[in-house]
């Protein structure tokens, strides 16, 4: 009993995580179609995608998500500490509400993709295809006498796994699923169970979708149960904040990660991640000790855009490769941007992708035979993460 309790703590403790970064990720996004977020000038240096505390406080202030500005920076301090943004310079550990530079880490680089995180990202990217599924086994069912909205039986959702190619065996899949009960984002309907390939009934106990008000991040020790299980139908068709991509991507922006440049990060071994869906993002990428960087001072990743006519072009300084990847358990570890055509923004080493070929400035073709040439990344992004495990890649590599 004893044992059982702790891990009921520690599934709470990581689903209140995951609703601070799914918080601050929306509000990223916003800030970033407000034009808050951008590069600045401060004694004679240049500091891409970052925003002025004060600022921030005025705009939290003006759209309501804080009552006044001792609120509002205690909101930012709480995603301080979470990780979510910090200093440009990392030499304060306090957020002040005066003229001085802050970003987030997912615009440059330095956000912490550890397992907890990963299986975040995964949990999400099931929940958006099971949400976008036209017969999907999210549905309103009874169990001794209670209705519970958007719920599953066990068994169900392993022979979805294994139906869409997300686990190779019902163990694997069993495997899965206990540890994404672990992590707090399914759990039994009236949490007496662990996770059983039998007729019980799940949920998901974290909407993905659902839009966040910051105020919630300071009540986050309270239980809101039947807020987090409830969509409505609107919901389904808001994005997940942790898909790759940006509300209004440009050229030269980052999909997950950051809006124009990568840096190195050290996020120690790798297990898996989405990706795609990365915004995802998912989908969704780790970038190692050992990955590729690009380095701010040396422009964008791309020398200069590309249409889609000139990559087809006769003569055209780009090298045809068919790339097959094989995701792991959680991951095809690479991310792609771009209008269209989209191309290959980063890639983990140590991933499924690597293995396969896949490279930075990558530009795609197809996926598994459809073309995606005039398709931007959100929408290729979409087609891996809702596609079989095994992704057929068709790119354009730029000769050396």
């Amino acid at each position: 009993m004893e044992r059982a309790s702790s891990v009921r703590r520690k599934a709470m403790a990581r689903q209140l995580k995951g609703e601070v970064m799914i918080a601050g990720e929306q509000l990223r996004l916003r800030l970033h179609d407000g034009k808050l977020i951008k590069d600045r000038r401060y004694h004679l240096r240049t500091y891409p995608n970052c925003f002025v505390a004060q600022e921030l406080i005025d705009w939290l202030v003006s759209h309501k998500e804080a009552p006044d500005r001792a609120t509002a920076v205690c909101l930012m301090q709480h995603l301080m500490d979470h990780d979510i943004i910090h200093h440009v310079c990392d030499k304060r550990s306090v957020l002040k509400d005066a003229k001085l530079l802050y970003r987030f880490r997912k615009d440059d680089g330095t956000f912490p993709f550890n397992r907890e995180v990963k299986i975040f990202m995964r949990g999400q990217q099931l929940f958006e295809h099971l949400i976008g599924d036209k017969d999907s086994i999210l549905q309103l069912r009874v169990e001794q006498g209670v209705a519970y909205q958007r719920s599953f039986p066990g068994c169900q959702l392993i022979d979805w796994l294994l139906q869409n190619m997300e686990a190779e065996s019902r163990r694997q899949a069993l495997d899965l699923c206990r540890i994404l009960q672990e992590h707090g984002i399914i759990q039994h309907v009236t949490k007496k169970y662990d996770f059983f390939d039998s007729g019980l009934l799940y949920q998901f106990c974290i909407n993905f979708c659902r839009r966040r008000h910051l105020s919630e991040l300071l009540s986050e020790s309270e239980e809101d149960d039947e807020d987090v299980l409830i969509l409505t139908q609107e919901d389904n068709h808001l994005e997940s904040p942790f898909v790759l991509h940006k509300s209004h991507p440009q050229e030269g922006s980052s999909a997950f990660q950051s809006d124009k440049y990568l840096k190195q990060v050290n996020s120690g071994r790798r297990r898996s991640l989405t990706q795609l869906h990365s915004a995802g993002f998912p989908p969704f990428v780790q970038l190692n000790s050992t990955s590729v960087i690009c380095n701010p001072k040396s422009g964008k990743l791309l020398s200069r855009s590309y249409t889609s006519e000139e990559l087809l072009a006769p003569g055209a300084p780009f090298m045809k490769k068919v790339l097959t990847v094989i995701g792991d358990d959680l991951a095809w570890g690479f991310v792609v941007r771009g209008m269209a055509p989209c191309y290959v923004q980063a890639v983990d080493p140590g991933s499924p992708a690597a293995a396969a070929g896949v490279k930075v400035r990558q530009f795609l073709c197809q996926v598994n035979g459809q073309c995606v040439l005039y398709l931007d990344y959100r929408t290729v992004s979409r087609l891996v993460m809702t596609g079989p495990r095994t992704v057929v890649l068709e790119v354009m590599e730029p000769l050396e």
